[in-house]
């Protein structure tokens, strides 16, 4: 098993390897100083995936690889804006997905988590 370390100072590792695949945190709308950034649902999508993109990428698998996304979302009426940018990030097809509505960690609208093939 190999634990990719997070800059971000919270008790979590940005990802986890295991037999063949990895296990992303849950992805909110932070910056690079791990500050919330309290935009449109529509930037927020974007730089969630963005994000888990980019950690896709430094642990040498990328979105095309994602097999399962779980999804947080603060109001249903943040889905159809959502579904449009986080449609846009999948070429090849959709991985399998949850949405879930929920209250959400320093009042963000969305958090993202993915299981990808390493």
């Amino acid at each position: 098993m190999k634990r990719y370390k997070t800059s971000i100072p919270y008790a979590f590792s940005r990802a986890t390897e295991a037999n063949g695949f990895l296990f992303l945190s849950g992805q909110l709308p932070l910056n690079a100083r791990g500050e919330p950034v309290y935009t449109s649902i529509e930037d927020q999508t974007r730089l969630v995936m963005q994000n888990i993109s980019d950690t896709l990428l430094y642990c040498g698998s990328s979105i095309e690889r994602v097999v399962k996304a779980t999804v947080w979302i603060s109001d249903m009426s943040h889905f159809d804006d959502f579904n449009k940018v986080y449609s846009s990030f999948f070429k090849n097809g959709f991985p399998s997905r949850s949405t879930v509505v929920s209250k959400l960690a320093f009042g963000l609208d969305i958090e993202i988590e993915v299981q990808a093939l390493a």
